[in-house]
């Protein structure tokens, strides 16, 4: 009986995630070059589509993300993204928690793009440090908290994109339809808003590069523009998160 109790008791311990143990233990240190590199090589699984940043557009004449292969891929995003147990976890690229096709139609109520970065950050050994969400103004508003002093210590926080040049691994925000005109001073939020993050992987002189999922309904990189010390230039840019990676 008693290793039937630690055995439930292990297991326990495991439910907070879907990770495989390399990033739960993890393996090796928590870094920047880790996120770059996952990130990246998604870029490619899909195609390595470039666009130009912010963006946030879907395209149902591909519709990757429905695409045999590709379906499985967001539906993995979703499994190790999420904590265990969330409704979202069960979801896929065009499968709902029930395992049931959704229309078109329904697409951007399974939004995949926080799930993307929640992937990239638990497969980089963030382990339970990250907030992970299925939507980005759940870890901007952590990550604002944190610059206020409210969170100990905490593995994101806000910087103001008009004083801050994001580097490698940092991830930049954008708000989206009615929370557009949001800006930095007007975060932490009371709640949860239309947002999206991608994920800083390079950049040159005027240009900084991200990806992000569900960009075009697949995993993009794109060209931001920047100022000459290395910063975000264009009032849409709500805040760039600044990771605390245990390996610069």
């Amino acid at each position: 009986m008693r290793k039937v109790f630690l055995l439930l008791l292990a297991l326990g311990g495991c439910a907070a995630s879907h990770a495989p143990p390399f990033a739960t233990v993890p393996y090796a240190p928590f870094s920047r070059s880790a996120a770059v590199a996952i990130a990246t090589d998604e870029w490619r699984l899909w195609g390595s589509r470039v666009g130009e940043a912010p963006d946030y557009t879907q395209t149902t004449a591909t519709m990757g993300e429905r695409q045999q292969g590709l379906w499985q891929r967001v539906g993995e995003y979703w499994w190790e993204g999420m904590n265990a147990g969330t409704t979202e976890s069960r979801w896929a690229g065009k499968y709902n928690a029930q395992g049931k096709i959704f229309p078109v139609a329904a697409n951007g109520q399974y939004a995949w793009s926080a799930a993307f970065i929640s992937y990239v950050m638990r497969m980089a050994g963030a382990g339970s440090a990250f907030p992970y969400a299925a939507d980005h103004s759940h870890y901007i508003n952590y990550a604002a908290r944190a610059a206020e002093g409210e969170i100990a210590h905490p593995l994101l926080i806000a910087e103001n994109p008009a004083t801050y040049a994001p580097r490698l691994g940092d991830l930049a925000c954008f708000g989206r339809e009615n929370a557009r005109n949001l800006t930095f001073a007007d975060l932490p939020t009371k709640s949860n808003f239309p947002s999206h993050c991608g994920i800083i992987v390079g950049g040159r002189p005027g240009q900084i590069d991200m990806i992000g999922g569900n960009v075009q309904d697949a995993v993009v990189l794109e060209h931001a523009k920047a100022g000459s010390q290395g910063r975000l230039t264009g009032k849409y840019w709500l805040a760039v998160l600044r990771v605390l990676y245990k390996e610069q």
